[in-house]
């Protein structure tokens, strides 16, 4: 054969496995929120609670027990930053992936230096938010 196959390949972790998700979004805005839950029930996870800024989220996190929380960064009250930290220091398993309009490389540090494990820019492309939902339940062994 002339040319070169290509082979995707995924490696998963001894024992993990891509789990069905309990996520909990943290969005201020209505339709934001309604279109991450739409991409999330779609590809099978379920959506335990919504919060629309960073006091109700801290408020909400230990009674909904998520897997993983999409966080935003603008938000009144108390910023995505700050509750991630805030959930973080709660749970330092906690789960959180920044979703937000804001993807200045100092956010994205900040962010990342909050305990968030991932980033995503608004507008949310469904492939990328996916497949970080899935790095997220990849992290889940028996």
């Amino acid at each position: 054969m002339d040319g070169i196959i290509a082979i995707d390949v995924q490696v998963r972790l001894e024992g993990c496995e891509e789990a069905e998700m309990r996520v909990f979004i943290v969005e201020d805005v209505a339709f934001m929120r309604l279109m991450l839950r739409k991409i999330l029930e779609s590809a099978g996870h379920e959506v335990v609670g919504e919060a629309v800024d960073g006091n109700d989220a801290v408020n909400k996190y230990i009674r909904l027990k998520p897997d993983l929380v999409t966080m935003d960064i603008m938000m009144p009250f108390k910023d995505g930053i700050a509750a991630t930290k805030a959930i973080r220091a709660m749970d330092p398993q906690a789960k959180i992936l920044i979703v937000s309009s804001i993807g200045e490389k100092a956010m994205v540090k900040a962010a990342v230096l909050s305990g968030a494990f991932d980033f995503i820019i608004k507008p949310v492309d469904e492939v990328k938010l996916l497949n970080a939902v899935a790095k997220a339940s990849q992290t889940v062994c028996k």
